[in-house]
């Protein structure tokens, strides 16, 4: 979308902008339907099941013999496991996804967990 230029204040790089602008808001809003669409389903509370899900999370990661129990924090909103913490190496934040994914009806793993640099 190409707007005519103004002359002499530099208009046509604030209309260019402005473009630009309109295209991002645009782009953006079909992932706002989406989300807007899974609360409807669910609730603002998430899924039935959630609270299932993260409480089998939460079990397994404490059933792992090398993972620091209560060092990973679960959430479950509509099916997805966020995962947050701090662990000692990457390995441990590989089995966390994993164990996390392999938990049934699970959708999607968010991990943020994160390794320590503290010595």
């Amino acid at each position: 979308m190409k707007l005519p230029a103004k002359h002499g204040n530099g208009s046509s790089a604030m209309q260019q902008l402005h473009s630009w602008a309109l295209v991002l808001i645009l782009a953006g809003a079909p992932s706002g339907c989406a989300v807007y669409d899974t609360y409807e389903k669910c609730g603002f509370h998430g899924c039935p099941g959630d609270a299932r899900i993260a409480a089998e999370v939460r079990s397994r990661l404490n059933h792992c013999s090398f993972l620091e129990p209560n060092a990973i924090r679960v959430q479950t909103l509509n099916h997805v496991v966020f995962l947050e913490g701090v662990v000692t190496s990457g390995l441990e934040i590989d089995t966390a996804g994993s164990i996390a994914r392999d938990v049934p009806d699970v959708a999607e793993v968010v991990n943020s967990i994160v390794v320590s640099t503290a010595r």
